[in-house]
């Protein structure tokens, strides 16, 4: 009779043998019962202190993770808040990201993070996988979608806040502010400060583009002024501005460069200054989102300043409020924050 080795045996094996420690272990290590431990881990001020620690230490020992796939399917809550940003490389959706997180946290939610880059479809690809993953609530970057992701998010009837843009018909829940008023906001002020041929610098995501026809359409109104634009990917970085300056400065006589963010208008800044160009005397500058490097810049960087942090408050206490309730209603609220021009030494 030949021994089976450890390879060969294909018997199922028990939950300790895999290394998945189970409930009825942790409640064995602590010598209380399984239901003690249940509620020891989920209503804690319904046992002794004393059995808390016990369990507490039973947990340590066993290395015991609660099943939460089976609590959720039992409650349908999975505790579970998807937030999807198109980049945590730029400051203020990493300002969005720790204020969410900040505010369920301590209510018990896990934040589940998806990087939707700046196209529908990219973001239709990661939407699918979290809606599998049934969250009790959303958090997403703008109102610009695919139709099948519209479909879903409707048909799914999760609690949802769409931020960072403005739209007469939200899926659900909005909170944000308006692309194109920033831009006419900005056309406005450049052109009461007498600047009147204009280089624009902006990344080909919609929300830059919404800027952009602002703008365009600050200057019409006002029947002055003149532009030529350039485009440059996404995310974007300092050389593309700097790049871009360039092109612009050699092709045409600007007397002021706006920016779809402070990281190309900080390349445009250095372009200039290697010129010897005089700042704003010359040339005026201006950025958008006013990062926390704008302020100390030399000269300092004028920019139009978002709130991202009160951005994700207002949305992750929007949800708060929404998943207590026991069933779904689609809100269509609206929230805009507006936004702030800050006026420093490159205009």
């Amino acid at each position: 009779m030949t021994q089976a080795s450890d390879a060969d045996d294909t018997r199922p094996r028990s939950a300790r043998a895999t290394g998945s420690a189970r409930l009825t272990d942790v409640a064995r290590v602590a010598g209380v019962a399984p239901m003690t431990v249940s509620r020891a881990l989920n209503r804690p001020e319904l046992v002794s202190e004393s059995t808390r620690l016990r369990v507490q230490q039973a947990v340590l020992e066993t290395g015991y993770v609660p099943n939460r796939v089976a609590g959720a399917l039992a409650s349908s809550r999975s505790r579970l808040v998807a937030l999807l940003v198109p980049t945590v490389a730029h400051a203020l959706f990493a300002e969005v990201v720790q204020a969410v997180t900040g505010v369920l946290a301590p209510q018990g939610y896990q934040v589940l993070l998806g990087l939707a880059g700046y196209t529908p479809a990219q973001e239709e690809t990661i939407l699918e996988t979290v809606l599998s993953r049934r969250p009790d609530g959303i958090v997403l970057t703008g109102c610009r979608h695919s139709e099948l992701t519209r479909q879903r998010l409707i048909a799914a009837k999760v609690p949802l806040v769409e931020i960072w843009d403005m739209t007469d018909d939200p899926l659900d829940m909005l909170v944000g502010f308006c692309h194109t008023a920033v831009g006419r906001a900005v056309a406005e002020h450049l052109l009461a400060r007498g600047y009147r041929r204009f280089g624009i610098i902006t990344a080909d995501d919609a929300r830059a583009g919404q800027r952009v026809a602002g703008f365009i359409a600050g200057l019409e109104a006002a029947g002055e002024g003149d532009y030529q634009l350039r485009e440059v990917g996404t995310p974007s970085s300092m050389p593309w501005g700097r790049e871009k300056s360039a092109e612009l400065l050699d092709r045409h006589g600007l007397d002021a460069i706006v920016c779809s963010s402070d990281i190309l208008a900080m390349g445009a800044l250095a372009e200039a200054q290697s010129r010897g160009l005089a700042i704003p005397d010359d040339l005026a500058i201006m950025g958008f989102g006013d990062s926390s490097y704008a302020a100390a810049t030399f000269p300092a960087l004028s920019s139009v300043r978002i709130d991202g942090a009160a951005i994700g408050r207002l949305a992750a206490e929007h949800l708060l409020k929404r998943m207590a309730q026991p069933r779904f209603e689609r809100a269509g609220e609206s929230q805009d924050i507006g936004f702030m021009l800050i006026d420093r030494e490159t205009t």
